[in-house]
């Protein structure tokens, strides 16, 4: 499914943490023959949105690094200084970053690298037609990319450590289940051992 129209519709993509299970570096680990971060803010510019922003954290000189070969002009890096304090302070500080006439975003994170690109389009439509948020889900899992429209904005704004934006989601109405088939869409990468069985 295709976005109908994408004016007002974003993308970020969390890559601010430092991956201590993974044992530092995550996202910079080779991975198909690019630095894992590369692959989820890929999947992010292959959507229809208006922009895409990575907030980077841990080792932020090395990552921007690692996205420098992506000359699109719809992608801006953000540093957040409190990246320390868990996911949330990354998707907050990403959120305030957005354009004040934004309708929805689509939250991509940066340990994913098997996303179809195509699910973010389908997420931000069901936002676009009036759902509070939307998320594919694949085997009865929830997935990622999560969109949501700025309506929750001032919700995500309570959050506190590593709680995501499904931490909200849980007591809304009308969130919209997108199913998909896709095993990418709940694959992410904590480990070593992660990264060796989703590689080639």
């Amino acid at each position: 499914m295709s976005l109908p129209d994408a004016t007002g519709c974003h993308a970020i993509v969390l890559a601010a943490g430092a991956g201590s299970r993974f044992g530092g570096g995550k996202l910079l680990a080779p991975f198909r023959g690019r630095p894992l971060i590369y692959w989820s803010v890929a999947a992010a510019l292959s959507s229809r949105v208006t922009s895409v922003t990575a907030v980077l954290g841990a080792r932020a000189d090395d990552v921007a690094a690692a996205l420098a070969p992506f000359a699109d002009r719809r992608l801006s890096l953000v540093r957040c200084r409190h990246w320390e304090e868990g996911l949330s302070a990354s998707l907050t500080y990403g959120l305030r970053t957005l354009p004040l006439d934004t309708r929805a975003v689509a939250i991509f994170l940066g340990d994913m690298p098997d996303l179809d690109p195509g699910l973010a389009d389908r997420v931000l439509t069901e936002v676009v037609g009036g759902a509070p948020a939307a998320y594919p889900e694949c085997r009865g899992l929830p997935g990622h990319p999560v969109a949501l429209s700025s309506e929750l904005f001032p919700l995500i704004e309570s959050l506190k450590g590593d709680q995501g934006a499904r931490a909200v989601l849980a007591g809304q109405s009308g969130v919209i289940r997108v199913p998909t088939d896709d095993p990418g869409s709940i694959a992410d990468i904590d480990t070593r051992h992660d990264l060796k069985r989703l590689g080639p």
